[in-house]
């Protein structure tokens, strides 16, 4: 089970392991942030249950130049990407009982059908550019 803290490991390695997994779960927090800190554990506990995901905890604040431009309205906000396909992206409840649900439900879901969700509406077009982060961490580690 993957869980890495971008903070603590290179860009360049963790984008190396982006291309070994479908799913990628990315947490964006904040280090004085209180709720991350509760949040944090069971955002682990989680990834255990999801071997097949690669988890990131990146803090927004130490990696601005990946994420500083997305807009995050709360903590913790909570991206989960699909191959090249962004499926979900905003706060949510320091739970992770609906997290589980969601990657649960996206397991049985065919790329193309995450594809057709994912220009369903103007949001879900939206995260496709701005909240990419299998294409953030390509063009990042570039530079």
């Amino acid at each position: 089970m993957p869980n890495f803290d971008l903070n603590q490991t290179a860009v360049a390695e963790i984008h190396h392991q982006t291309t070994q997994y479908r799913t990628i779960v990315a947490c964006l927090c904040a280090e004085w942030c209180d709720v991350c800190k509760i949040y944090r554990p069971k955002f682990e506990e989680l990834a255990h249950l999801h071997p097949e995901a690669l988890f990131l905890w990146i803090d927004v604040e130490d990696q601005a130049a990946l994420v500083g431009d997305f807009e995050i309205d709360n903590f913790p906000t909570v991206l989960i990407q699909q191959e090249d396909v962004v499926t979900f992206f905003g706060t949510m409840q320091p739970e992770t009982a609906q997290l589980h649900r969601i990657l649960q439900s996206q397991q049985t879901q065919q790329l193309d059908e995450l594809r057709q969700y994912a220009n369903s509406g103007e949001q879900q077009r939206a995260w496709q550019v701005e909240a990419n982060l299998r294409a953030r961490m390509a063009q990042h580690t570039l530079f």
